[in-house]
């Protein structure tokens, strides 16, 4: 591999509040700081655009088109730095009385994927689905960089590894995955055991960025197909850069074909 065949890929890990125009402030600075460190593409985490604990009736109010103003700065940012942004979106949803919890992607062109949230965090004692829409079932949207194709996936998706192979068979990758991994005991052990699973069962990268403690767990991360960390953040405010080698992902497959071995494919339960 040579430096201008690797892919930087930046994990931007901060904390979201009720002030859109100083999460864009932030997202703006650590997109900076990514892109000084030769990230491509940069990963924020799940409600990028507006946060509040506990959820409210303030969500309805905050929330946005696919296409409105937060998408709009973020691909300003794009376009200043020269980058691709992945960044979670509050978005405006059928049900008057609950908001979509959406991934969008974009770069100085335009919005290049979206994935709204399947699998919503009823778990733990919290209710997600009180306040959001579930996304409907649908074929994966990915968008490429350079060739390497990237999926997306949204915190709790991640405890549910068809997700992973909806995104795989649709040909990413890298896995990309915004969260809001709410803290609790083993919390933190789930999140990593369950990144390098994703990675190593699907022989993808998988780059997941979290909120920070107090209510995140932090520990935004870069893993490669064989479930090693590249880079990752602690607990701070800040962005870890790593450099994906795109042959790596097809190495790693002719040493252990478990996609090409398997057996069961995926069926959706629902519409």
């Amino acid at each position: 591999m040579t430096a201008s065949d690797a892919i930087g890929i930046g994990v931007a890990q901060f904390a979201p509040t009720a002030d859109t125009a100083a999460n864009l402030h932030t997202i703006r600075q650590l997109t900076a700081a990514a892109s000084a460190r030769g990230a491509r593409l940069v990963v924020f985490p799940e409600y990028s655009s507006y946060f509040v604990d506990p959820f409210d009736a303030s969500l309805v109010e905050n929330a946005q088109e696919i296409d409105g103003a937060f998408t709009r700065a973020l691909r300003q940012i794009a376009a200043e730095f020269d980058v691709h942004v992945v960044a979670g979106l509050l978005e405006q949803a059928a049900d008057e009385r609950r908001v979509r919890n959406t991934v969008v992607a974009v770069d100085a062109s335009g919005l290049l994927a979206r994935y709204r949230k399947l699998h919503l965090y009823d778990a733990f004692g919290q209710r997600e689905s009180d306040w959001v829409e579930p996304g409907t079932i649908s074929p994966p949207e990915t968008f490429t960089i350079e060739g390497v194709a990237f999926g997306l996936m949204t915190c709790y998706d991640l405890r549910f590894p068809e997700v992973g192979r909806t995104l795989v068979d649709a040909g990413a990758d890298v896995f990309v995955v915004p969260a809001e991994w709410v803290r609790g005991p083993l919390k933190e052990h789930h999140w990593r055991t369950l990144l390098h699973a994703r990675a190593i069962e699907n022989t993808v990268f998988v780059a997941a960025a979290d909120h920070p403690p107090p209510l995140g767990v932090g520990c935004s991360m870069v893993v490669d197909p064989q479930g090693v960390e590249l880079a990752a953040v602690g607990t701070a405010t800040d962005v870890a850069v790593a450099f994906l080698d795109p042959s790596v992902v097809g190495r790693v497959r002719r040493v252990n074909p478990a996609l090409r071995l398997r057996r069961f494919g995926v069926t959706p339960l629902e519409g």
